[in-house]
Protein backbone atom coordinates (compact mmCIF):
# COMPACT_ATOMS: atom_id res chain seq x y z
CA UNK A 1 0.00 0.00 0.00
CA UNK A 2 1.07 3.68 -0.38
CA UNK A 3 1.62 4.11 3.33
CA UNK A 4 3.44 1.20 4.97
CA UNK A 5 1.86 2.04 8.33
CA UNK A 6 -1.50 0.94 6.98
CA UNK A 7 -0.33 -2.58 6.02
CA UNK A 8 -1.96 -5.49 7.81
CA UNK A 9 -1.88 -9.26 7.50
CA UNK A 10 -4.82 -11.02 5.92
CA UNK A 11 -6.77 -13.50 8.07
CA UNK A 12 -5.91 -17.18 7.64
CA UNK A 13 -8.99 -17.84 5.49
CA UNK A 14 -8.11 -14.99 3.09
CA UNK A 15 -5.17 -14.02 0.88
CA UNK A 16 -3.97 -10.70 -0.65
CA UNK A 17 -4.85 -9.76 -4.21
CA UNK A 18 -2.24 -8.96 -6.87
CA UNK A 19 -2.13 -5.27 -5.95
CA UNK A 20 -1.64 -6.15 -2.28
CA UNK A 21 -4.33 -3.65 -1.28
CA UNK A 22 -7.16 -5.94 -0.16
CA UNK A 23 -7.86 -9.49 1.03
CA UNK A 24 -9.77 -12.10 -0.95
CA UNK A 25 -11.56 -15.09 0.67
CA UNK A 26 -9.88 -18.40 -0.13
CA UNK A 27 -11.80 -20.96 -2.15
CA UNK A 28 -12.69 -24.26 -0.49
CA UNK A 29 -11.17 -27.22 -2.33
CA UNK A 30 -11.97 -30.95 -2.16
CA UNK A 31 -12.75 -33.74 -4.61
CA UNK A 32 -16.35 -32.78 -5.35
CA UNK A 33 -18.83 -34.75 -7.41
CA UNK A 34 -19.30 -31.60 -9.49
CA UNK A 35 -15.79 -31.87 -10.92
CA UNK A 36 -15.03 -33.84 -14.10
CA UNK A 37 -12.27 -35.83 -12.36
CA UNK A 38 -14.59 -37.01 -9.58
CA UNK A 39 -17.37 -37.76 -12.07
CA UNK A 40 -15.04 -39.87 -14.22
CA UNK A 41 -13.79 -41.80 -11.17
CA UNK A 42 -17.36 -42.39 -9.97
CA UNK A 43 -18.47 -43.60 -13.41
CA UNK A 44 -15.46 -45.92 -13.57
CA UNK A 45 -16.29 -47.35 -10.14
CA UNK A 46 -19.92 -47.96 -11.12
CA UNK A 47 -18.85 -49.57 -14.40
CA UNK A 48 -16.45 -51.93 -12.65
CA UNK A 49 -19.16 -52.79 -10.11
CA UNK A 50 -21.48 -53.73 -12.96
CA UNK A 51 -18.78 -55.88 -14.59
CA UNK A 52 -18.05 -57.62 -11.27
CA UNK A 53 -21.73 -58.41 -10.72
CA UNK A 54 -21.91 -59.72 -14.29
CA UNK A 55 -18.90 -62.00 -13.73
CA UNK A 56 -20.37 -63.20 -10.44
CA UNK A 57 -23.65 -63.98 -12.21
CA UNK A 58 -21.83 -65.96 -14.90
CA UNK A 59 -19.96 -68.01 -12.32
CA UNK A 60 -23.08 -68.70 -10.27
CA UNK A 61 -25.00 -69.76 -13.37
CA UNK A 62 -22.21 -72.18 -14.33
CA UNK A 63 -21.24 -73.15 -10.79
CA UNK A 64 -21.24 -76.89 -11.47
CA UNK A 65 -18.89 -76.74 -14.44
CA UNK A 66 -15.23 -77.85 -14.10
CA UNK A 67 -13.65 -74.42 -14.60
CA UNK A 68 -15.74 -72.87 -11.82
CA UNK A 69 -15.31 -75.76 -9.42
CA UNK A 70 -11.54 -75.78 -9.94
CA UNK A 71 -9.42 -73.79 -7.46
CA UNK A 72 -12.15 -73.57 -4.82
CA UNK A 73 -15.50 -72.17 -5.88
CA UNK A 74 -16.26 -70.53 -2.52
CA UNK A 75 -12.99 -68.61 -2.59
CA UNK A 76 -13.90 -67.33 -6.02
CA UNK A 77 -17.23 -65.98 -4.76
CA UNK A 78 -15.57 -64.31 -1.77
CA UNK A 79 -12.94 -62.77 -4.03
CA UNK A 80 -15.57 -61.38 -6.40
CA UNK A 81 -17.62 -59.94 -3.53
CA UNK A 82 -14.53 -58.31 -2.02
CA UNK A 83 -13.64 -56.79 -5.40
CA UNK A 84 -17.18 -55.46 -5.67
CA UNK A 85 -16.84 -53.85 -2.24
CA UNK A 86 -13.43 -52.45 -3.13
CA UNK A 87 -14.94 -50.63 -6.12
CA UNK A 88 -17.74 -49.32 -3.89
CA UNK A 89 -15.35 -48.14 -1.17
CA UNK A 90 -13.94 -45.62 -3.68
CA UNK A 91 -17.07 -43.54 -2.99
CA UNK A 92 -15.90 -43.04 0.62
CA UNK A 93 -13.06 -40.91 -0.76
CA UNK A 94 -15.13 -38.71 -3.09
CA UNK A 95 -17.12 -35.75 -1.80
CA UNK A 96 -16.73 -33.41 1.16
CA UNK A 97 -14.74 -35.05 3.97
CA UNK A 98 -17.04 -35.90 6.88
CA UNK A 99 -16.27 -37.39 10.27
CA UNK A 100 -17.65 -40.88 9.62
CA UNK A 101 -16.15 -41.14 6.13
CA UNK A 102 -12.74 -40.00 7.36
CA UNK A 103 -12.89 -42.43 10.25
CA UNK A 104 -13.78 -45.48 8.18
CA UNK A 105 -12.44 -45.08 4.67
CA UNK A 106 -8.83 -46.23 5.14
CA UNK A 107 -9.80 -49.06 7.49
CA UNK A 108 -12.58 -50.27 5.19
CA UNK A 109 -10.21 -50.11 2.23
CA UNK A 110 -7.51 -52.03 4.13
CA UNK A 111 -9.78 -54.81 5.38
CA UNK A 112 -11.59 -55.32 2.05
CA UNK A 113 -8.32 -55.48 0.14
CA UNK A 114 -6.91 -57.87 2.75
CA UNK A 115 -9.83 -60.23 2.13
CA UNK A 116 -9.27 -60.03 -1.64
CA UNK A 117 -5.51 -60.59 -1.51
CA UNK A 118 -5.82 -63.33 1.11
CA UNK A 119 -8.28 -65.15 -1.17
CA UNK A 120 -5.71 -64.99 -3.95
CA UNK A 121 -2.99 -66.20 -1.56
CA UNK A 122 -5.21 -69.09 -0.48
CA UNK A 123 -5.95 -70.00 -4.11
CA UNK A 124 -2.23 -70.03 -4.91
CA UNK A 125 -1.28 -72.18 -1.94
CA UNK A 126 -4.10 -74.65 -2.71
CA UNK A 127 -2.81 -75.02 -6.30
CA UNK A 128 0.65 -75.92 -4.99
CA UNK A 129 -0.67 -78.31 -2.33
CA UNK A 130 -3.01 -79.99 -4.84
CA UNK A 131 -0.03 -80.81 -7.05
CA UNK A 132 2.10 -82.01 -4.14
CA UNK A 133 -0.75 -84.17 -2.82
CA UNK A 134 -0.76 -86.21 -6.04
CA UNK A 135 2.70 -87.59 -5.29
CA UNK A 136 2.73 -91.11 -3.79
CA UNK A 137 3.00 -91.11 -0.01
CA UNK A 138 2.47 -87.37 0.24
CA UNK A 139 1.23 -86.05 3.57
CA UNK A 140 -0.14 -82.91 1.95
CA UNK A 141 -3.58 -84.44 1.47
CA UNK A 142 -4.49 -83.74 5.08
CA UNK A 143 -3.99 -80.03 4.40
CA UNK A 144 -6.36 -80.00 1.47
CA UNK A 145 -9.93 -78.80 1.75
CA UNK A 146 -11.87 -75.69 2.61
CA UNK A 147 -10.51 -75.47 6.16
CA UNK A 148 -7.07 -74.34 4.98
CA UNK A 149 -8.56 -71.70 2.67
CA UNK A 150 -10.81 -70.42 5.45
CA UNK A 151 -7.89 -70.28 7.87
CA UNK A 152 -5.72 -68.25 5.47
CA UNK A 153 -8.49 -65.76 4.65
CA UNK A 154 -9.64 -65.35 8.25
CA UNK A 155 -6.14 -65.06 9.72
CA UNK A 156 -4.93 -62.49 7.19
CA UNK A 157 -8.13 -60.46 7.51
CA UNK A 158 -7.89 -60.67 11.31
CA UNK A 159 -4.34 -59.31 11.32
CA UNK A 160 -5.37 -56.38 9.15
CA UNK A 161 -8.43 -55.86 11.32
CA UNK A 162 -6.23 -55.68 14.43
CA UNK A 163 -3.98 -53.11 12.75
CA UNK A 164 -6.99 -50.99 11.81
CA UNK A 165 -8.47 -51.36 15.30
CA UNK A 166 -5.21 -50.19 16.86
CA UNK A 167 -5.19 -47.27 14.43
CA UNK A 168 -8.76 -46.20 15.22
CA UNK A 169 -8.17 -46.61 18.94
CA UNK A 170 -4.87 -44.76 19.30
CA UNK A 171 -4.94 -42.10 16.57
CA UNK A 172 -8.14 -42.13 14.48
CA UNK A 173 -8.45 -40.11 11.26
CA UNK A 174 -10.52 -36.93 11.39
CA UNK A 175 -11.72 -34.11 9.08
CA UNK A 176 -9.18 -31.32 8.80
CA UNK A 177 -8.34 -28.33 6.62
CA UNK A 178 -5.08 -27.07 5.14
CA UNK A 179 -4.73 -23.30 4.78
CA UNK A 180 -1.19 -23.04 3.51
CA UNK A 181 -0.28 -25.78 1.00
CA UNK A 182 -2.01 -24.14 -1.98
CA UNK A 183 -2.22 -20.37 -2.37
CA UNK A 184 -5.76 -19.04 -2.39
CA UNK A 185 -7.38 -22.30 -1.34
CA UNK A 186 -8.58 -23.97 1.83
CA UNK A 187 -8.13 -27.71 1.33
CA UNK A 188 -10.71 -29.85 3.11
CA UNK A 189 -9.15 -33.24 3.78
CA UNK A 190 -9.05 -36.22 6.06
CA UNK A 191 -6.13 -36.14 8.45
CA UNK A 192 -4.95 -39.75 8.71
CA UNK A 193 -4.12 -39.30 12.40
CA UNK A 194 -1.14 -41.64 12.24
CA UNK A 195 0.85 -41.83 9.02
CA UNK A 196 2.73 -44.80 10.49
CA UNK A 197 -0.47 -46.84 10.86
CA UNK A 198 -1.52 -45.92 7.32
CA UNK A 199 1.71 -47.34 5.94
CA UNK A 200 1.37 -50.38 8.21
CA UNK A 201 -1.95 -51.13 6.47
CA UNK A 202 -0.33 -50.71 3.05
CA UNK A 203 2.72 -52.68 4.15
CA UNK A 204 0.68 -55.69 5.25
CA UNK A 205 -1.20 -55.63 1.93
CA UNK A 206 2.12 -55.44 0.12
CA UNK A 207 3.51 -58.37 2.11
CA UNK A 208 0.54 -60.58 1.21
CA UNK A 209 0.73 -59.51 -2.44
CA UNK A 210 4.46 -60.29 -2.65
CA UNK A 211 4.00 -63.72 -1.05
CA UNK A 212 1.14 -64.45 -3.46
CA UNK A 213 3.27 -63.34 -6.40
CA UNK A 214 6.25 -65.48 -5.41
CA UNK A 215 4.20 -68.62 -4.76
CA UNK A 216 2.16 -68.15 -7.96
CA UNK A 217 5.32 -67.54 -9.98
CA UNK A 218 6.83 -70.78 -8.71
CA UNK A 219 3.58 -72.67 -9.41
CA UNK A 220 2.81 -71.17 -12.82
CA UNK A 221 4.01 -74.22 -14.79
CA UNK A 222 2.51 -76.94 -12.65
CA UNK A 223 0.64 -79.48 -14.84
CA UNK A 224 -2.85 -78.80 -13.51
CA UNK A 225 -6.02 -78.16 -15.46
CA UNK A 226 -7.37 -74.62 -15.18
CA UNK A 227 -4.23 -73.66 -13.24
CA UNK A 228 -4.79 -70.10 -12.04
CA UNK A 229 -1.19 -69.58 -10.96
CA UNK A 230 0.00 -67.88 -14.14
CA UNK A 231 -3.00 -65.51 -14.11
CA UNK A 232 -2.45 -64.79 -10.41
CA UNK A 233 1.22 -64.07 -11.13
CA UNK A 234 0.33 -61.40 -13.66
CA UNK A 235 -2.48 -59.98 -11.51
CA UNK A 236 -0.14 -59.62 -8.52
CA UNK A 237 2.45 -57.99 -10.77
CA UNK A 238 -0.16 -55.42 -11.81
CA UNK A 239 -1.32 -54.99 -8.21
CA UNK A 240 2.19 -54.42 -6.84
CA UNK A 241 3.10 -52.07 -9.70
CA UNK A 242 0.06 -49.89 -9.01
CA UNK A 243 0.72 -49.55 -5.29
CA UNK A 244 4.49 -49.12 -5.65
CA UNK A 245 3.83 -46.19 -7.97
CA UNK A 246 1.14 -44.94 -5.59
CA UNK A 247 3.51 -44.16 -2.70
CA UNK A 248 5.76 -41.56 -4.41
CA UNK A 249 2.80 -40.05 -6.25
CA UNK A 250 0.79 -39.84 -3.02
CA UNK A 251 3.67 -38.08 -1.25
CA UNK A 252 4.23 -35.58 -4.06
CA UNK A 253 0.61 -34.38 -4.44
CA UNK A 254 -1.58 -32.14 -2.31
CA UNK A 255 -5.28 -31.69 -1.67
CA UNK A 256 -7.85 -33.31 -3.90
CA UNK A 257 -5.12 -34.64 -6.19
CA UNK A 258 -3.92 -36.85 -3.33
CA UNK A 259 -7.42 -38.28 -2.91
CA UNK A 260 -7.77 -38.79 -6.67
CA UNK A 261 -4.47 -40.71 -6.74
CA UNK A 262 -5.66 -43.10 -4.03
CA UNK A 263 -9.07 -43.61 -5.65
CA UNK A 264 -7.37 -44.30 -9.00
CA UNK A 265 -5.01 -46.80 -7.35
CA UNK A 266 -7.95 -48.59 -5.70
CA UNK A 267 -9.84 -48.84 -8.98
CA UNK A 268 -6.79 -49.75 -11.09
CA UNK A 269 -5.53 -52.49 -8.76
CA UNK A 270 -9.02 -53.98 -8.28
CA UNK A 271 -9.66 -53.89 -12.03
CA UNK A 272 -6.29 -55.56 -12.59
CA UNK A 273 -7.24 -58.43 -10.29
CA UNK A 274 -10.67 -58.74 -11.88
CA UNK A 275 -9.37 -58.70 -15.45
CA UNK A 276 -6.28 -60.86 -15.05
CA UNK A 277 -7.90 -63.63 -13.02
CA UNK A 278 -11.44 -63.79 -14.37
CA UNK A 279 -11.33 -62.71 -18.02
CA UNK A 280 -9.67 -65.99 -19.21
CA UNK A 281 -12.31 -68.02 -17.35
CA UNK A 282 -15.19 -65.92 -18.64
CA UNK A 283 -13.81 -66.32 -22.16
CA UNK A 284 -13.96 -70.11 -21.86
CA UNK A 285 -17.35 -70.19 -20.10
CA UNK A 286 -19.11 -67.80 -22.49
CA UNK A 287 -17.29 -68.14 -25.81
CA UNK A 288 -15.64 -71.59 -25.65
CA UNK A 289 -18.06 -73.73 -23.60
CA UNK A 290 -16.75 -76.94 -25.20
CA UNK A 291 -13.49 -76.46 -23.31
CA UNK A 292 -15.41 -76.29 -20.04
CA UNK A 293 -16.11 -80.01 -19.79
CA UNK A 294 -14.91 -83.08 -17.94
CA UNK A 295 -13.49 -84.56 -21.16
CA UNK A 296 -11.33 -81.50 -21.71
CA UNK A 297 -10.30 -81.63 -18.06
CA UNK A 298 -9.05 -85.22 -18.41
CA UNK A 299 -7.38 -84.49 -21.77
CA UNK A 300 -5.49 -81.47 -20.41
CA UNK A 301 -4.29 -83.47 -17.39
CA UNK A 302 -2.92 -86.13 -19.71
Amino acid sequence: MADIDECFQCPEDQYPNNKQDSCIPKNISYLSYKEPLAISLAISAISFCFITVLVLGIFMKHQDTPIVKANNRNLTYILLLSLLLSFLCAFLFIGEPEKLACLLRQSVFGIIFSVAVSCILAKTIIVVLAFMATKPGSRMRKWMGSQLASFIVLSCSLVQGLICTAWLTTSPPFPDFDLYSVTGKIILECNEGSVTMFYCVLGFLGLMAIVSFVVAFLARKLPDSFNEAKFITFSMLVFCSVWLSFVPTYLSTRGKDTVAVEVFSILASSAGLLGCIFSPKCYIIVLRPKLNSREQLIRRKN
